[in-house]
């Protein structure tokens, strides 16, 4: 099974795209892991300082989630304040860039998918986005994991209920992303197993643990891990424990817009 941990002692120094300073990055995994037209997964640990300059990307779009502490998130030459637990999308063509003004580590993941077609190209502005005029929070795309909008749902034959919602989805992008989404499994419960064969998954661990079980092979996981799910891998996940598991989902299509589940009758309890 393949999984990838933020963890400082395993992550290269460096500097990306004209940023203030170094940060700490986990490259994770890159295209030739899927089928699907991801560009990369990358977890990013950004200490005081330190970011990634302004930039844009066209034929390619990203999401970055920010998981814990805040950091200046730039959007089209618009800067704002984000706290941890957010995801801000930047679409073919957007300009984006990030500086952590804090006195303390922040924790990024950064998702990245291509187009089918035409070649991805980017530009740097050689900005590293130092003391900015900051605008309000809604000048900027931002969808928040917020627990409270969580609703229940059965998921994939799972054990009991889990909580879940939907953050962005296909219409968001032009590429092939096709949805964010935020579970909460309670303890004692999973989302069930299952495949699917028109979509490749990354199920991203923020707060808790967890037993993921992807093609038979079961592995215990935490915050800060990451693991991918292939076209046509079965895989789910369930809560052992006493606490919360959080998580987030991204999902990529082979085609734009289509979808599949098939579920397989396991909740993983046994596992």
């Amino acid at each position: 099974m393949l999984i990838t941990h933020t963890r400082r002692e395993e992550m290269h120094l460096g500097v990306s795209h004209g940023g203030a300073a170094a940060s700490y990055f986990n490259p994770g995994f890159d295209g030739t892991a899927f089928k699907s037209p991801w560009g990369f997964i990358h977890s990013v640990i950004f200490p005081p300082g330190s970011g990634i300059g302004e930039h844009s990307h066209t034929f390619a779009e990203e999401i970055f989630v920010t998981i814990d502490n805040a950091m200046q998130f730039t959007h089209n030459g618009r800067t704002t304040e984000v706290d941890g637990g957010a995801a801000v999308p930047l679409r073919s063509g957007e300009s984006h860039g990030i500086y952590n003004h804090t006195d303390r580590d922040t924790w990024f993941f950064n998702f990245h998918c291509v187009d089918t077609v035409r070649e991805p190209k980017h530009e740097d502005f050689d900005d590293p986005r130092r003391e900015v005029e900051l605008e309000s929070t809604d000048r900027l795309p931002i969808g928040r994991f917020d627990r409270s909008l969580l609703r229940p749902k059965k998921h994939h034959g799972g054990r009991g209920e889990v909580r879940y919602r939907q953050i962005w989805g296909s219409r968001d992008f032009q590429t092939n992303f096709e949805y964010l989404c935020h579970i909460l499994l309670p303890p004692g419960t999973s989302v069930g197993y299952h495949r699917h064969d028109l979509v490749e998954e990354a199920y991203m661990i923020m707060d808790g643990r967890g037993r993921i079980t992807v093609n038979d092979e079961t592995a215990e996981v935490e915050r800060g891990d990451a693991v991918p799910n292939m076209i046509g891998s079965a895989h789910g996940i369930y809560n052992h424990t006493g606490e919360d598991l959080e998580l987030f989902v991204v999902g990529v299509s082979l085609e734009k817009g289509r979808v599949d589940a098939t579920d397989l009758g396991d909740d993983l309890a046994g596992r």
